[in-house]
Formats: structure tokens, C-alpha cells, sequence
């Protein structure tokens, strides 16, 4: 077990690496965390979509990791982790029926392929055989989704839908966890490969959602 200092200081590290490597750095996150009311309609309807497609499908990244861990440790975070994300996906499904359909941006958007490529690209991570890859994204999913639940929130509110309180595990205990987890260099390297793995794909997103607003401003 962690002496409660080094366990702070864990906890300090694990969130300044997921705010520094994740949906917060974003140029277009933080655009919007500056001024909500840029965001148009077809904005809204892109963000709660393309979002849909990469977690609002049953098995997600957590689902799938759970198949995959027998440690005690991981067990306990495991069961709320899925929980917790069947809520979000609940949430995250509702907000997309009431933004409305999304549109093409150009003639040879290929922006839904994108995504579901993107998504195809987390199922292999999550079913990875190599142990610690799976848990680690879905250690880092949890951890960026306090971001992402920031805009999840105002779009909630424009578009009518009830926002209830996220009960997913906190940054602590997730950062307590993959400290008790990273119990060889082996395993330690698999749990950073899948979590920069679904970091990388949750910057990607808001990469395109950008250029997809930039688009539609230019035309």
C-alpha cells in the first residue's frame, strides 16, 4: 500500500500527464472552455456524434479491459469503472439524439469513416493480449473523461438534457491504481502504451471536430 505522500505524489503526476497529454490541451477544448458560445448547432450535433461513435457503443474500452484483468487490486475500480461509463454512455447517447444529425462538411467528408476507424483502432487496444495494455487505456479513458465531461455539460444544458453527477472513479483512486499496477517495467510500459494510445485518439478527435467547425466558418 502507498504511504500517503508518495501516493500524493503519484496522484499529482498521473492527472499533470493526462491534463498535459490529453482532451484539456486541445487547442479546440480550450477554445471552447473559453467562450461555450462559439459552439453552433452543427457543432454541438458533431461533438456529441463523433463521440457516440468512439464510446457510446457496448463493449467499450472498459467493458473490454475488464474481460482482460484478474488482479485484485484492479477489481474493485474495475466494477465502478463500468458502472460509471454505462452512465456516461446513457448520457452520452441522449445528448446525441437531441443535438440532431450532423452534416457533411465537404463532398468527400470523410469524417464518419474517420472515427469509426478510430474506434476500431481503441476495440484492438482494449482486447490486447499484451497485459497491461487494456487496463492502462481504460485507466487513462476515466482520467480524461473529467475533461471531456466539462463541454459534455453546457451542451447538456443547450440542448435540454438532464446532466447528473459523473460516478466514475476519481483521479485518485484510478491514480492509485495504476501505481499498484505498475508492479515490473514490463508492466509499467504496457500501462503507459495504452494509455497514450487512447490519449492519442481523444486528441485526433478534437483535431478533426476543429477542422470540421473550421470548415463550415470558411465556407
Amino acid at each position: 500500500m502507498l504511504g500517503q505522500n508518495a501516493q500524493s505524489t503519484t496522484q499529482h503526476g498521473f492527472a499533470e500527464h493526462v491534463g498535459t497529454h490529453g482532451s484539456s490541451m486541445a487547442p479546440y477544448v480550450q477554445l471552447i472552455a473559453q467562450d461555450f458560445s462559439i459552439l453552433s448547432g452543427a457543432d454541438i450535433a458533431d461533438i456529441a456524434h463523433f463521440l457516440c461513435i468512439l464510446h457510446g457503443r457496448h463493449p467499450g474500452v472498459i467493458d473490454n479491459a475488464a474481460t482482460r484483468i484478474v488482479d485484485d487490486a484492479a477489481r474493485e475500480w474495475l466494477i465502478q469503472a463500468t458502472d460509471g461509463f454505462a452512465a456516461e454512455r446513457a448520457f452520452l447517447t441522449k445528448l446525441t439524439v437531441s443535438a440532431g444529425p450532423i452534416s457533411g462538411v465537404s463532398a468527400s467528408d470523410q469524417s464518419n469513416a474517420a472515427v469509426h476507424g478510430q474506434r476500431k483502432a481503441l476495440d484492438m487496444l482494449s482486447q490486447s493480449d499484451r497485459n497491461g495494455c487494456a487496463v492502462g487505456a481504460a485507466i487513462a479513458l476515466v482520467s480524461d473523461w473529467q475533461a471531456i465531461r466539462k463541454i459534455l455539460e453546457p451542451i447538456a444544458l443547450r440542448v435540454g438534457v438532464e446532466a447528473r453527477s459523473s460516478i466514475l472513479p476519481d483521479v485518485a483512486s484510478t491514480a492509485a491504481l495504476k501505481d499498484e499496477l505498475s508492479q515490473t517495467a514490463a508492466l509499467e510500459r504496457a500501462l503507459n502504451f495504452g494509455s497514450e494510445q487512447l490519449l492519442n485518439q481523444h486528441r485526433g478527435l478534437w483535431q478533426l471536430l476543429e477542422a470540421r467547425r473550421n470548415t463550415r466558418i470558411s465556407q
